[in-house]
Order: C-alpha cells, then structure tokens, then sequence
C-alpha cells in the first residue's frame, strides 16, 4: 500500500485506541449513569407482619411501614435519587377510597419516609387507583364498564392533595386520564400545595411487560383489560401528543414506560420534551433478567448496567428501576 504524501501525514483514525483498558474507556464515555439518576418503586401493604416476597421478581417485597423505612435508608445511603411508593390497602372498593384516606398505608408511609429520608431522596407516590378499586381498574366504573374519566380526574385530584399533605414531595399520576394533569394541578393549587411537582406518566403503554407488577401491587383488572386508556404499543406519534398535552397541562416531568421495548419513544419524547424525561424499567424487565442470569444464561450485573447505560443513551434523565440501590452500589 502506497503511504507517501497526505496518507501517510494523516494516517486513517482507528477508534479502538480509545478503547485500550478500562480507564480509557470510562474517560472518553459518552454515556453516564450515576445513583442520583435512579428512582427506586417500592411496595408497601397494609395488615401483613412481615415483608412478602414477591414470587415473579426474586428479591423484592410486599413491604410493611418497618421494613419500608429500612429498605429506604439503605436506598438513601446507596445515593439513589429518589423513591416511588405503591401502597396496597387491606380494603377496597368501587371507587377506591382508600387511596386519598389520610389514614391510609400509602398516607401513613409518606409520613414516615418523608420524616425519615426526606433530605436524602426525593419522596414520591404514583397517584392511581388500580391497587385501590375492587375491580382493578384505574378510576370509577361507568354502567358499561368503561372507566369514567371526568368522575377519575375528581379522585385524582383528592389524591394528590391527600398525598402532598402526607409530605410525598412529587407526586405521580399512572393512570393515563384525559386531563388528568390538569385537574391534579388545579386541585394542589387550591389545596395550597403549588410547590409540588408533578411527574406525569405521559407515554404508558398497554403493555405485556406488567404482569410481576400486577402480582406486587395486587391490581390486575378483574375484566377486560387497559388498552382503552392506555397507548396502544404500535403509535409514536401518539406519545408526543400526549407528552405535550401533559406539559401544556402543567406537568413539570414526564415518563414513559415501559422503557426497553421503547426506547425510540423515550429518544423522541427526549428530543421533543422541554422538561425533565423518566423512563420506567418496569418489572417484566426485571423478571427476565432475573430469571435469565439465574440459568447463567447472561451476567447479570452487566445486564443490569447496561440496560440502565441504554435508558440514559435514550435520553432518560432519571430511571425508575427495581435495581436502583443495587445498581448505585454498583456504580460508586
């Protein structure tokens, strides 16, 4: 091969150069992940003596109020940036009254947390009603069954200000209502909670990955299925439509979930989106990860890592993921 003249001043670049040896690499990353970006979602039951194990996703728990707060100091000195708290009540009904009781376990635990852990983390509660209604879905039913989306934004909206006054410092509406975000700003303000942000699940899909949620939270609909409110897997553009209606509404973070299967929703509603983008590692994630790396069919702290690094390659500024505290241990 002829090297003389300009070929062999300006020799071709060979990018492995910058891939000779851990230090190097993790010098010229593109990509960061720190314990700051991850959002730990957590259990929390009322009525059992001890945490429950949940059978479809291997080391987590149906968490009392006590194991709770040990669970979520060990996140806060881990270094996670935040916790999203489920609650599980003892007792439910068509409208899910529970949810916005100031006595209920999610009120009671947004107490403790906020007390406990509160200067740590950022305390966070997922304002819906499917672990709360006795027929699993995410507001009151009309006659026909369909949820009644004008009677769910008056619920959410009680439920927002029931959990702002428990000291939930973000709060985080799931269940994908038109104008819910709005009527949930709207009652925070008159309830004289305007400092509270809301995290809006923006773009959430009527998605297969749920099913080890559903075991957890304990609220899988007892009929018919989400995809009447839920986005239906095969639309984008949908995504974008609903983020901006989300932001327009007042919503000062958005999410999508699931993350994995759609992170070319996540890179668009990140290109797109003037507010801070989450992104939800939801539990059928987790279960398959688990469920591979106990067959050896993968590494499963690799695994973990490297779907975390994807989710913020997205675009994803904060991650919700089951692994949060085991993946900030990992990533000091």
């Amino acid at each position: 091969m002829d090297t003389t003249g300009r070929e062999a001043a300006y020799p071709a670049a060979r990018p492995r150069r910058l891939r000779r040896g851990p230090a190097l690499r993790r010098l010229v990353a593109e990509t960061r992940v720190l314990p700051e970006n991850l959002i730990l979602p957590m259990f929390v039951k009322e009525g059992i003596d001890g945490p429950v194990a949940i059978s479809s996703m291997p080391g987590q728990f149906q968490h009392t109020r006590d194991s709770l707060r040990r669970a979520a100091h060990e996140a806060a000195e881990a270094g996670v940036g935040g916790i999203m708290l489920f609650g599980i009540p003892a007792h439910k009904d068509e409208r899910g009254s529970a949810a916005d009781d100031p006595h209920g376990i999610v009120q009671e635990a947004l107490r403790d947390l906020a007390k406990d852990v509160g200067d740590s983390l950022v305390v966070m509660a997922d304002l819906c009603l499917c672990e709360y209604t006795s027929h699993g879905h995410c507001g009151p039913l009309e006659n026909d069954g369909h949820v009644d989306n004008d009677l769910t934004l008056d619920r959410y909206a009680s439920i927002a200000v029931a959990q702002a006054g428990a000291g939930a410092a973000v709060v985080a509406p799931s269940g994908m209502m038109d104008g819910q975000v709005a009527a949930i700003r709207t009652g925070l303000d008159r309830a004289g909670f305007a400092q509270v942000p809301i995290l809006a699940y923006a773009a959430k899909y009527a998605s297969s990955f749920y099913g080890p949620f559903r075991e957890a939270a304990e609220g899988a609909p007892r009929f018919g299925d989400r995809s009447g409110y839920q986005q239906d897997p095969a639309n984008a553009r949908e995504a974008l439509r609903e983020v901006a209606l989300d932001v327009a509404e007042g919503a000062d973070m958005v999410m999508v979930k699931p993350g994995l299967a759609y992170l070319d929703i996540v890179a668009k509603v990140a290109e797109a989106s003037p507010v801070p983008v989450s992104a939800y590692q939801v539990s059928g994630e987790y279960a398959m990860i688990e469920a591979a790396a106990e067959r050896g069919w993968i590494d499963r702290e690799r695994a973990i890592l490297e779907t975390l690094t994807s989710y913020r390659r997205a675009g994803a500024e904060q991650v919700l993921t089951y692994w949060a505290t085991e993946a900030a241990r990992l990533l000091r």
